[in-house]
């Protein structure tokens, strides 16, 4: 899908700048690619219209670039783009320059279509394990998004990438035996039951050891003692002093008594 965007040459910079520029009802934006780098001032409502469009980010979008010294009309991609987190509303947007003739390397939306899948009917639940895929293709060969039927899935089967229909000037760059829709088994209460018993003993284990480490295993002044270790070779001396003390007091209690 194609849309066109009309966009003027930005002069000015810096945050005081994009304050006044969304004030006004425009926002900051920059197209790069090609070799070059422009700042521009761009319209909103006419970005969400390109974001909220089946298409997305895969849309072709003909630039007008009013005020551009070089190349006023040109081609390209909404690479990225930003918004507020309170309003929602649209803050950037960053577009990236194509040519028609050189081959680009983009995401593209999966979209599973056809009736409930037979495995669905009998209890099965439906796993969307890629929800994009990497394509590369010239530009006018990019597809709005990859169909992929899942009408015929059972239980346990699924849709590889090999296993979907090539397009003409289409190359899929996903691994070919990555899984792209499946049907999985449901689990039953029994299964989940356990899955959630051993989920809260494994969390409990923590907790044991931690409590294990503050009961036995800090040393004198608070700091960690090592298994197998002896005790601090200043406290061995220390030991050896009193004793050595004590004898010559036990002599001269004797020779007391003799005398």
């Amino acid at each position: 899908m194609k849309f066109d965007l009309t966009v003027a040459v930005r002069e000015q910079a810096g945050k005081g700048a994009a304050r006044s520029m969304r004030r006004a009802g425009k926002i900051p934006a920059v197209l790069y690619g090609q070799g070059e780098c422009l700042s521009l001032i761009a319209n909103p409502d006419d970005l969400v219209k390109i974001l909220k469009s089946h298409a997305g980010s895969t849309a072709l979008i003909s630039l007008t670039v009013s005020g551009a010294k070089s190349k006023p009309s040109r081609t390209a991609l909404l690479r990225d783009y930003q918004v507020d987190p309170v309003t929602g509303a649209l803050l950037h947007a960053d577009l990236f320059e194509i040519s028609m003739s050189k081959p680009i390397r983009v995401k593209v939306p999966v979209k599973v279509i056809g009736s409930i899948p037979a495995g669905v009917k009998e209890g099965g639940v439906l796993h969307h394990n890629m929800r994009d895929m990497h394509v590369e293709c010239l530009p006018a060969a990019l597809p709005d998004h990859i169909e992929v039927d899942a009408s015929a899935l059972t239980i346990g089967s699924g849709i590889h990438v090999k296993e979907i229909g090539v397009r003409e000037g289409v190359r899929f760059l996903d691994e070919p035996d990555q899984m792209v829709v499946s049907v999985a088994a449901p689990m039953s209460d029994a299964k989940l039951e356990a899955l959630l018993t051993s989920g809260a003993g494994a969390a409990g284990e923590p907790e044991v050891v931690a409590k294990g480490k503050e009961a036995g295993a800090e040393g004198a002044g608070g700091e960690p003692a090592k298994a197998g270790a002896a005790a601090p070779a200043g406290d061995a001396k220390g030991g050896e002093k009193k004793d050595a003390a004590a004898a010559p007091k036990a002599e001269k209690k004797e020779a007391e008594k003799k005398k």
